[in-house]
């Protein structure tokens, strides 16, 4: 990659400031002040600051645009037309506050086409730990920092490994949790493993770089995956809801794969 874009370089620059916050609550994770937003989901001083930070930063690049944000709702732009952030200033955040060192900075840059339909244009998804910076502009590829990506080569479900999201409390009803447990069930028995990482946007991201085969799950936000679909495409891989269709954005069901497994995946998805 000769160099970053204006448009990357002021996503990488705002993810990186929001990181150091964060990574220094993390060193601290015992003491962080957690609120109960609901079951199983919590929301962290961390998420908060994250998010104020990257809001900041990306309004002094791009002053007309608006935002869509997991903590901060929508924020309409100066001008109507214009582009909108789609932030996740935490994704991982139960990893978080468990000291668990896998979570990320995800966000993307969504348009609408002449049809009214959402198009991601523009993608980062940052893991400060490890310091890997995954970004994608829509018909210029993915990198994860320098380095070009592709989604992996494999070719049957045995020899893949896939990840996933599993359902928890406050989450889906019982019949949800039992149709999952039964997808699971079937995956186990043809590939080569599953994981579940607790990070839909490093998932897909993982998918980019061919860390994983495949990924699928259900009732996610638009703000976990909307950077992540765009990867896994610049990477050459295919993204869609569990009947094929091109609503993942709109459903936030999402299933994706590389070119050879993605339409196996789903079929042994289905009921």
């Amino acid at each position: 990659m000769a160099s970053q874009s204006a448009l990357i370089n002021v996503m990488q620059k705002a993810s990186t400031y929001a990181s150091r916050g964060m990574l220094r609550d993390f060193g601290e994770v015992e003491n962080l002040q957690v609120s109960r937003k609901g079951p199983a989901d919590f929301v962290s001083r961390a998420d908060i600051n994250a998010e104020r930070t990257i809001r900041k930063e990306l309004s002094k690049a791009r002053p007309d645009w608006g935002f869509l944000m997991e903590e901060g709702g929508v924020i309409e732009g100066s001008d109507p037309d214009a582009p909108v952030w789609v932030i996740d200033p935490l994704d991982g955040t139960t990893n978080f506050l468990h000291g668990i060192p896998h979570f990320a900075i995800s966000i993307a840059v969504m348009e609408t086409d002449t049809q009214g339909r959402k198009v991601i244009t523009a993608a980062s998804v940052f893991d400060p730990v490890k310091n890997e910076f995954y970004s994608a502009e829509r018909g210029k590829g993915a990198y994860l920092n320098e380095r070009r990506l592709r989604v992996s080569g494999r070719r049957s479900m045995a020899e893949s490994l896939f990840g996933t999201g599993i359902p928890f409390l406050g989450r889906g009803s019982d019949e949800d949790h039992d149709a999952f447990v039964k997808q699971l069930a079937k995956i186990m028995a043809v590939s080569s493993g599953v994981r579940r990482n607790g990070a839909a946007a490093l998932d897909l991201a993982w998918v980019a770089a061919g860390r994983l085969d495949g990924f699928w799950e259900k009732g996610l936000s638009i703000w976990d995956i909307a950077a992540g679909v765009l990867l896994v495409r610049e990477a050459g891989g295919f993204v869609s809801d569990f009947a094929s269709r091109d609503k993942s954005l709109d459903s936030g069901d999402v299933v994706a794969g590389n070119p050879s497994i993605h339409g196996d995946l789903i079929r042994h998805l289905r009921p």
